[in-house]
């Protein structure tokens, strides 16, 4: 079942064309990547569903009906550019932030200890917000951002001015909540992050949705025919017996295990690439290389560019 539905939104900003024809649906309890590069439309995007602008076109659903401003306090959004009032005590500010979402004073408060407590940070409850690290204020800001257990959660880069320790923190917090019951769309740079979190993605560019769908067909969409091959044997070898049928991609060798990535050409099969190779090599593993979302981002990119 859907949770979340935008159909065909156009989005124009003067002379810009920020959204063209965009719809996409997000699953109930599901983890969605909105990608793309710098100015593709997704900020927008995700300004449109949390009601700060309005397309000029077509109309985003929640749980099936047509999203209103009431709606907004479901919706958990944690945005790229953050803002805290630096003067202000910590939990002072976390709790009035929690009140505009819909909790009382008491079930805030109750709500925030806990989850300060979880992430270590109980001790600045009464601290000013200029006194914590970058990282701190952003472990702040996811907390007000899920603090009310909205059903949608919107996350804009939210592993900006984080370190390894803490990025690791927050992804196991983000599946946490996807298995307590929330829906999340999130937008990052992060591909390695994408691979690790998103059940399926849409990537925009230039105001234009170019893939959509699960992320790993996706992945399987563009593969290239290349295969990793770990052998014992002379690189040498090896390569006068791929001849002119298979391309090598890259190699190495690290003493007795050697590493070759090969590329099919003319439409060749596994029997033909073990048949040529198996004769002078001994072969420890063998596998195709299937594209990371990173290559995926850029090779879509670059294509919807040319055209």
């Amino acid at each position: 079942m859907e949770l979340f539905e935008a159909k065909n939104i156009d989005k124009v900003f003067a002379a810009t064309q920020a959204l063209t024809d965009v719809s996409i649906s997000v699953k109930e309890q599901s983890i969605f990547g909105l990608l793309g590069p710098n100015g593709a439309g997704k900020t927008t995007l995700i300004r449109i569903i949390n009601q700060i602008t309005a397309p000029d076109r077509g109309e985003v659903f929640l749980n099936g009906k047509k999203l209103i401003r009431a709606d907004i306090s479901k919706i958990g959004y944690l945005p790229e550019e953050r803002g805290l009032y630096k003067k202000m005590k910590i939990g002072e500010q976390a709790i009035y932030l929690a009140q505009l979402k819909g909790l009382s004073r008491q079930e805030a408060t109750r709500n925030l200890k806990q989850w300060f407590e979880k992430f270590e940070i109980m001790p600045w409850w009464n601290k000013k917000v200029e006194e914590l690290s970058k990282g701190m204020q952003q472990k702040v800001q996811f907390i007000t951002t899920v603090v009310h257990k909205p059903k949608l959660l919107i996350f804009d880069e939210p592993f900006s001015g984080f370190d390894p320790i803490n990025t690791n923190l927050i992804k196991q917090e983000i599946l946490q909540l996807r298995d307590d019951g929330a829906t999340v769309i999130f937008s990052t740079h992060n591909m390695a992050s994408v691979e690790e979190l998103c059940d399926n993605i849409a990537l925009i560019n230039k105001s234009v949705k170019i893939e959509y769908g699960a992320t790993d067909d996706i992945r399987e969409k563009y593969k290239s025919n290349i295969y990793k091959i770990i052998y014992r044997g002379e690189f040498e070898k090896m390569n006068h017996a791929l001849g002119n049928k298979f391309k090598v991609i890259d190699h190495s060798e690290s003493g007795k295990e050697n590493h070759i990535k090969v590329q099919y050409l003319n439409g060749n099969s596994n029997n033909e690439l073990l048949q040529s190779i198996m004769p002078i090599s001994e072969i420890i593993a063998f596998e195709e290389v299937i594209p990371s979302m990173n290559d995926v981002f850029i090779k879509a990119v670059e294509e919807s560019n040319k055209q």
